[in-house]
């Protein structure tokens, strides 16, 4: 009892201090870290690679002026990447590069800098040409070092990267473990234990799969907004059986506006997608705490349509993650296939890791005092993250 007591005690903690101190809760998983967008395409031995980088990451890592980093609004940022189109050429051509067999490619800025919005955060949108020597026939590298962690700004950045050259398609998740992809149609088959042997095409997608597999498991443990969902899921939840409804519908939600969205079925703005997300977690919490006493046979009606309504925001704020602008094929399909079920693993380890210690702390005197505080503190943080994120802002 001494133990259920604690944990009872614990959570009335934990939820009071996520009410004091929700506006320090970052509002998704990329305060700490950030993700860099590359797509590669060419049909010869050249290739023109258009990068998406964080804006004020990028010109806090040129070594720029705080006016520079600092700046807010489209039209002074694109002013600050004119003003300093050197110094950003430079960090870009020093840490993304191409190579043609085994030689570096020069690098050159093509066309004017842009500026877009994922996820709430200015991104500056760069277009570089990449000149390269050598024969027809050859075997093209793409090799990424973007915001490393030496810089100390921000850690564990991974580059997705698009690429179509060649006639050769994939993508690749590269960070400081895997840096370098190399894009070639002519490397010789591999053979395996058995006397078969692997493709060249076969060896790409296999390490793809593997990559986007862990993105997507890093994507749902250091996604704040989405894990906070997810718990919310939880402590509504009465039972096995409904937890297991509850999860599926929000799965089976997510996974196909993540696939449409990731494809370009559809298209719905980050700056709508993302205050929404946040506003779906203050809802299902509210959910939870009116679902009590005479109303409660009517809110246990509502829960399911209103988690898989909020599963279909979700999906598309995985597929924003992604950041894919590229054709289909099957290895894009694989890619996506493999994000969604790394999402789905972790999905699956968290609730069955918590629903337990739910249960368990159910049973104890100050039970569901304890859950009706981390769902206030809950809806308190979803609303302070919609407040955060103006709808279309």
């Amino acid at each position: 009892m001494t133990v259920q007591r604690l944990l009872g005690q614990a959570a009335v903690l934990l939820g009071s201090i996520a009410v004091l101190f929700a506006p320090a809760i970052p509002a998704d998983a990329h305060d700490s870290t950030t993700t860099a967008y590359a797509e590669v395409t060419g049909t010869g031995i050249d290739v023109e690679a258009v990068l998406e980088l964080e804006y004020d990451l990028l010109m806090k890592s040129a070594w720029l002026y705080s006016e520079a980093y600092q700046a807010t609004g489209r039209a002074e940022q694109l002013r600050q990447l004119e003003l300093n189109a050197d110094a950003v050429a430079a960090y870009i051509v020093d840490r993304f590069q191409v190579s043609y067999d085994d030689r570096l490619c020069k690098a050159r800025p093509s066309g004017p800098a842009d500026v877009s919005v994922r996820s709430g955060r200015a991104f500056a949108v760069l277009t570089f040409a990449y000149d390269c020597d050598g024969a027809a026939v050859g075997v093209h590298a793409i090799f990424s070092a973007l915001f490393p962690d030496g810089e100390s700004f921000v850690h564990s950045t991974k580059t997705i990267v698009h690429y179509d050259v060649g006639g050769v398609q994939g993508s690749a998740a590269l960070d400081a473990a895997q840096s370098q992809q190399e894009i070639s149609s002519t490397v010789k088959d591999s053979p395996t234990s058995d006397g078969a042997t692997v493709t060249p095409r076969e060896q790409r997608l296999v390490h793809q799969v593997g990559a986007f597999f862990v993105l997507g498991c890093e994507h749902l443990l250091l996604g704040a907004d989405h894990l906070l969902f997810v718990l919310v899921l939880l402590i509504s939840s009465r039972g096995l059986r409904d937890i297991v409804t509850a999860a599926s519908a929000f799965t089976a939600a997510h996974s196909v506006t993540f696939l449409l969205a990731a494809v370009g079925v559809i298209d719905v703005p980050a700056n709508v997608v993302e205050p929404l997300i946040a506003l779906s977690i203050a809802a299902v919490a509210l959910l939870h705490l009116v679902g009590r006493g005479a109303v409660a046979q009517r809110t246990t009606q509502l829960r399911l349509p209103v988690v898989f309504a909020f599963g279909l925001l979700h999906g598309l704020g995985f597929a924003g993650a992604l950041g894919i602008d590229a054709r289909w094929s099957w290895e894009l399909l694989w890619s996506l296939l493999a994000f969604n079920m790394g999402i789905e693993v972790v999905q699956l380890v968290l609730i069955a890791v918590l629903f337990p210690l739910l249960m368990l702390l159910r049973r104890t005197s100050v039970g569901d005092r304890a859950i009706a505080t981390v769902a206030v503190a809950a809806a308190a943080i979803g609303m302070i993250w919609f407040l955060e994120r103006p709808v279309g802002g």
